[in-house]
């Protein structure tokens, strides 16, 4: 029995990670099976674990207690509770659909790391420069051209399994760096980026994905998730059962749960909520 502490993306590749430093490769086309054992328990924050041993919702993506979420935020740059970090950052669109981008910031140094985090299919980068004048930035796309800096991963998922071409992902993507770029009152300090549009189809594998069947809402002791690995994208993995249904698994849920083999042909046991395009019914 592992227990696992969530997925991150590693030269354009997801694993996943494990208490004790341990980490899991993983590739498409590959097998999965495990079995959730025990209760849930909090995964502490910024690497340390949870004091009082709290358990945790088996629904909740943060997978920690109320007290080591509040932690893990205190020196959040999304927060905004840094306010003097001297790092290089830089303003980036994120497309995750037709009519679907949202604008942020990242460090510089951490690349694309987190476009992959959050399944971006496509991005360009808008500027780079110093905190403050990045966040400026942001929020002025947000007001000037109503470029929201959020998306729900639910809207995110249902879309991914129909997507039109990387032309058609960089033409949009392209036409708002344009209006963004053009507007009046960028702050000073921010170094304006020139188009480029980065692609992260191959890295999801999201061509020929199968339609959604339901999205997993929660593990459960003694429930079982098991199918193969077609797609994944942010925190998510796309994986085929054995049943035929190609369903999505938030990894943000595994946190904190022991997890053990199971069969990859074994039927999934966890509550599956139902999925289709504009709209989500109740459990199978």
């Amino acid at each position: 029995m592992w227990r696992c502490v969530g997925m991150r993306w590693d030269g354009g590749a997801p694993l996943l990670r494990w208490e004790g430093g341990r980490v899991s490769r993983l590739a498409y086309g590959q097998d999965i099976g495990f079995r959730a054992l025990g209760e849930r328990g909090c995964v502490g924050a910024r690497g340390n674990p949870c004091a009082a041993g709290a358990g945790v919702s088996g629904r909740s993506t943060g997978g920690r207690c109320a007290e080591c979420a509040r932690l893990e935020r205190a020196h959040s740059v999304a927060a905004d509770t840094i306010a003097d970090d001297p790092r290089t950052y830089r303003v980036y669109l994120a497309w995750f659909g037709v009519g679907m981008i949202k604008v942020g910031i990242t460090a510089e140094a951490r690349g694309p790391a987190r476009l992959l985090e959050q399944g971006a299919v496509a991005f360009c980068w808008l500027g780079r420069g110093p905190l403050m004048a990045a966040r400026r930035t942001e929020e002025l796309l947000r007001h000037a051209l109503k470029v929201p800096d959020r998306i729900p991963y639910a809207r995110k998922r249902e879309v991914r399994h129909a997507l039109p071409g990387a032309d058609v992902r960089a033409r949009e993507i392209e036409a708002l760096y344009r209006s963004a770029v053009g507007l009046p009152g960028w702050a000073e300090t921010l170094e304006p980026v020139e188009f480029a549009a980065y692609d992260h189809g191959d890295a999801f594998r999201l061509d020929g994905l199968p339609a959604l069947s339901g999205t997993v809402a929660e593990l459960v002791d003694g429930g079982t998730v098991a199918g193969r690995l077609c797609a994944a994208a942010g925190p998510d993995l796309h994986l085929l059962a054995a049943d035929g249904r190609c369903l999505a698994l938030d990894t943000r849920l595994l946190s904190g749960w022991e997890l053990a083999p199971a069969p990859a042909d074994a039927p999934v046991t966890v509550p599956v909520l139902r999925s289709s395009v504009g709209e989500q019914g109740g459990l199978f």
